[in-house]
């Protein structure tokens, strides 16, 4: 009886590990993190320029934490949106401000907020370190692909995948989360179908980052969306923590139940 088991056992165990063995023999291999030493090391073209500084939005002219107006042709129901928004203002008021409310201003807005940002180069990615909510944005330079839409977790970023053209990085963004608390700009909501793309170049001498935008999302708007912006370099400024809390934001009018349209 004893033989018998011991059979039994040997014949089991290799039918039980080898389809995991074959998985890890013919599978995809693991992708590796931007900051792998073995993705660091990899040989690949030096990148053109270096992004690496403390960049904040250029403030001359017009409303640059903002993308409209003009805007695209709207969706019946994006222009409704846009419409309370512009009765709200109107009249005084203030129409869903949720990033008062610390829902996270998710890309383009996060690119476009009057704090200044830290972008940090490596070989592999570019990270982008808002002083507005400590945001946090990879754009991924190491030759990696989009997730599959149907396996990626969606996020309020998005997700970046650039690559070098000359001397401009071209990041195009999609994968975003659909969420009713995601916008845009303000008053124009953003979709799960949103996808952004961006040329960003040092201009004057390095002295300026100036960013091309075309944004597309057919739930809510028809073509392309474009615009450009620009972030001068700033020398003697850090990023440091930045908590949203919605009890501390209650003083804000913004926030206040008095003047907030919801």
């Amino acid at each position: 009886m004893r033989r018998s088991r011991a059979v039994v056992v040997a014949v089991l165990v290799p039918v039980l590990l080898t389809p995991s063995a074959a998985l890890a023999q013919s599978g995809p291999p693991a992708t590796l993190g931007a900051l792998a030493p073995e993705n660091l090391k990899k040989p690949r073209p030096a990148p053109p320029v270096d992004l690496t500084g403390t960049w904040f939005i250029d403030l001359a002219g017009g409303k640059p934490w903002q993308f409209g107006p003009p805007y695209p042709k709207l969706t019946p129901a994006a222009q409704a949106q846009l419409d309370a928004f512009k009765k709200a203002e109107a009249e005084g008021r203030v129409y869903r401000d949720d990033i008062g409310h610390c829902w996270p201003a998710g890309v383009p807005i996060i690119m476009t907020r009057v704090w200044p940002i830290a972008m940090i180069q490596v070989p592999t990615a570019v990270y982008m370190i808002s002083g507005f909510m400590n945001s946090l944005r990879t754009v991924f330079l190491d030759g990696r692909t989009h997730t599959d839409p149907d396996l990626v977790v969606r996020t309020f970023n998005g997700e970046s995948i650039g690559h070098w053209e000359g001397d401009t990085l071209v990041v195009e963004t999609k994968n975003f989360i659909d969420d009713e608390h995601r916008w845009v700009d303000p008053g124009v909501p953003g979709s799960d179908e949103l996808t952004i793309v961006e040329r960003i170049r040092l201009v004057e001498n390095g002295r300026q980052l100036e960013i091309a935008y075309a944004m597309t999302d057919p739930k809510n708007w028809e073509g392309a969306w474009t615009g450009t912006k620009r972030w001068n370099r700033v020398t003697d400024a850090d990023i440091s923590e930045v908590e949203c809390l919605p009890d501390l934001n209650d003083h804000l009018p913004s926030t206040s139940s008095k003047v907030q349209v919801r």
